[in-house]
């Protein structure tokens, strides 16, 4: 009984180097949820000027920089990598773990789309035909995409609409304020509704016609799940 009492606690305290390395916990002055469902956890990073932050794991995500910033990622075996990103720029990463360190002098702000499990199907599978690139070009642009997801920018001018067309499941990050307005297929438009810079929105598979209400061009990240 006694060897059981002892032999418990080490396997606790065994577990703990594991459970540390979600940023979340490993960083949590510097690293906040602000929205998790079954497919997707979205972090949002403020990282002070020449601060660092401690190692933590990251499984496949898509950053988008809101800000201009270069960091310094250092690797468990020591090795480093410098990195510069340009404000609305996104970037894919594979699975990873690292610390890194601002080396800029502002703090840097970024959103990181971490990838859970697929969606099924149903949440994914639009007509070619629907699809917002090919049925707006003028404002859809494809970033990069693989299997995995698929990333677009997004620019509307002051007034500026869209025509009708559909999206999968998907997380909406804006790097501009603005007003927009939803009309769907039925006809009905929802209220004007406002939005921040670095706001995040998470959205399943939708139809819609989306207008830029506001007095201001409006850009945003869409992260399309596949």
């Amino acid at each position: 009984m006694r060897r059981a009492l002892i032999v418990i606690p080490l396997l606790l305290l065994a577990s703990v180097p594991a459970l540390a390395q979600d940023p979340a916990k490993a960083a949590a002055n510097q690293c906040k949820v602000v929205l998790e469902n079954d497919h997707v956890r979205v972090l949002h990073w403020t990282v002070g000027s020449h601060e660092k932050t401690a190692m933590h794991e990251h499984p496949a995500l898509v950053s988008i920089s809101l800000f201009d910033s270069e960091t310094r990622f250092t690797a468990p075996d020591g090795k480093t990598k410098d990195v510069q990103s340009k404000a609305g720029q996104a970037t894919w990463s594979d699975p990873e773990k690292h610390s890194s360190e601002n080396l800029g002098d502002k703090a840097g702000d970024i959103i990181q789309v971490e990838l859970k499990k697929k969606p099924a199907a149903a949440m994914t599978s639009i007509p070619a035909s629907e699809d917002s690139v090919t049925a707006d070009p003028k404002h859809y642009k494809v970033e990069f995409q693989n299997d995995r997801v698929r990333v677009l920018r997004i620019k509307y001018g002051a007034g500026e609409k869209s025509v009708m067309h559909s999206h999968p499941a998907n997380v909406a990050v804006f790097l501009t304020g603005g007003e927009t307005k939803m009309t769907l297929p039925d006809g009905k438009s929802n209220a004007a509704s406002a939005v921040k810079a670095g706001q995040v929105q998470w959205a399943g598979k939708e139809k819609h016609l989306p207008e830029n209400v506001g007095g201001k061009p409006l850009e945003l990240i869409l992260v399309e799940l596949k």
